[in-house]
């Protein structure tokens, strides 16, 4: 049998490609690595990723809760602690927490619902206008709270549970105004030649019953969404700028950073005015329910 010097070298090389891929493998790594340290750092910005965070228990063994569930549970368990602190030792002179939580009250009684159900209207349904202006208030401001940057209300099941309780309440308030007549007069508007029922009645059932609860939903999720996209990517480019490229690259994150601000400070604004909007607009399809021609 001959020895491997008398084969030849192509033999010799198959015979000896195990032996030798380790330590091919650990040149080809030593020659790439300094290329690999001298890649120009890449920016990572939000992703639609962010609301579908991972599970991080079952609730009762079946309920998968996550992270952003874990917020609309605090800001929920806030919003009820508040109301219970401020209504609990009610006083002829309230103090300043009391009034407060009055000031807010009043407001979601008189701008929601008195201006325009009157107030008749306005006792029956507030307990529902007041609970949706508030919980969705809370669940926005969430999204620029530190630690928790997201709004509860950023994902559909907030905005479509509440946007299905206007719904039920709007027609609700319908029938037990008028049993006989709401559908009908939903559908088919007084003073219509009646050949036109044809393209009025699909346009009135799709617009009254279809798009008010989808557009209600939409509306809130998509703002608290993109909200939330905007701040993320504000301050991650203020941190690629500063720690990642540093240099005179920190006079971009100076900027990022002020927009940053800026637009915490328009959240702010958009929270308040989807709470508002929400609850308005329940108010509004009560009233329409409720008018006189029902």
């Amino acid at each position: 049998m001959r020895s491997d010097a008398h084969r030849p070298s192509s033999q010799r090389f198959f015979t000896d490609a195990p032996k030798l891929e380790p330590a091919l493998i650990t040149q080809a790594a030593t020659l790439i690595a300094p290329l690999a340290a001298d890649a120009p750092p890449e920016f990572h910005g939000p992703s639609i990723e962010e609301f579908f965070p991972e599970i991080l228990f079952y609730a009762f063994g079946v309920i998968p809760v996550h992270r952003i569930h874990l917020i609309q549970f605090l800001a929920t368990i806030v919003l009820v602690l508040v109301f219970w602190l401020g209504t609990r030792r009610m006083r002829v002179v309230p103090g300043r927490f009391q009034s407060i939580v009055e000031m807010g009250l009043d407001f979601a009684r008189v701008n929601i619902g008195e201006d325009l159900l009157g107030k008749k209207d306005a006792q029956r349904f507030l307990p529902i206008l007041t609970t949706i202006f508030f919980m969705v208030l809370f669940m926005n401001l969430t999204g620029i709270i530190p630690f928790l940057n997201i709004a509860g209300t950023s994902i559909i099941a907030v905005p479509l549970l509440l946007a299905v309780v206007s719904y039920v309440t709007f027609v609700y308030a319908g029938i037990k105004k008028s049993p006989k007549n709401f559908f009908k007069n939903s559908l088919f508007p007084s003073g219509v030649p009646w050949p036109i029922y044809f393209i009025v009645t699909p346009i009135e059932l799709i617009s009254t019953f279809i798009i008010r609860p989808v557009t209600l939903t939409l509306r809130l999720l998509m703002n608290m969404m993109v909200g939330h996209l905007l701040l993320v990517l504000f301050f991650a480019a203020t941190q690629f700028f500063l720690l990642d490229l540093g240099g005179w690259w920190s006079a971009l994150a100076a900027g990022s950073l002020a927009f940053g601000f800026v637009f915490t400070l328009f959240e702010v604004l958009v929270a308040v005015l989807q709470a508002y909007v929400f609850a308005l607009l329940t108010a509004v399809y009560i009233q329409l329910a409720v008018a006189e021609e029902h």
